[in-house]
């Protein structure tokens, strides 16, 4: 199988839910995370591409399951909802947690998660969910500290050593890495990690 380059990346479609996903074939990696921990940006970064994942200055605008085709055959990037923005009314926010529950439980073409996670504030309860949910599942997970220029090295390397002890303490297979899409640190590591998952 054609290794997948990410540059190659195109939208496919966007589902409200489950049931409107495209068809559950091939090989996918999903994107999830805070809705201000930098998702769109990482996408975009990672695809060379500003304008794959709309950013916002208003978090919460990802209320849909995106998808993104990559040339290399059945090869997909899934952009879920963000999580945890605060003006969307509580009945929105059980939609999209029934909805993003539904897709990591049933998605057999789901080969592994990003968590991102806003380097200055890793580790939100949103945050330890989605990881005892990948330790439970047996799901492969690679948490992205984003933003890591906002910090400096020394920061920057404490924070990087407290998280990758928390999750080993949970599954030593758990990663993490730091990540800046305003410096392009960290694309080949990602890169790589995605790789493995979608070529597995």
């Amino acid at each position: 199988m054609t290794a997948p380059r990410f540059d190659s990346a195109r939208f496919l479609t966007s589902a409200p839910r489950l049931a409107e996903c495209p068809p559950d074939t091939g090989a996918e990696v999903a994107f999830a995370g805070r809705s201000n921990a930098g998702k769109s940006s990482a996408l975009n970064c990672l695809t060379r591409n500003s304008k794959l994942a709309r950013t916002s200055k208003t978090p919460g605008r990802t209320q849909l399951i995106n998808f993104f085709s990559l040339s290399s055959g059945d090869h997909r990037l899934v952009d879920l909802p963000g999580y945890g923005y605060a003006k969307v009314n509580r009945d929105m926010k059980q939609d999209w947690d029934k909805n993003i529950g539904e897709y990591l439980a049933e998605r057999r073409s789901l080969k592994g998660v990003i968590l991102l996670m806003d380097v200055r504030h890793p580790m939100t309860d949103f945050d330890e969910m989605m990881v005892r949910w990948a330790v439970e599942t047996e799901m492969p997970l690679r948490v992205l500290l984003t933003k890591a220029d906002k910090l400096k090295r020394g920061p920057a390397a404490s924070t990087f050593q407290r998280v990758r002890s928390q999750l080993h303490s949970q599954a030593n297979w758990l990663s993490v890495q730091l990540f800046s899409s305003l410096k392009k640190d960290g694309v080949e590591d990602l890169e790589t990690w995605l790789r493995a998952q979608l070529l597995d």
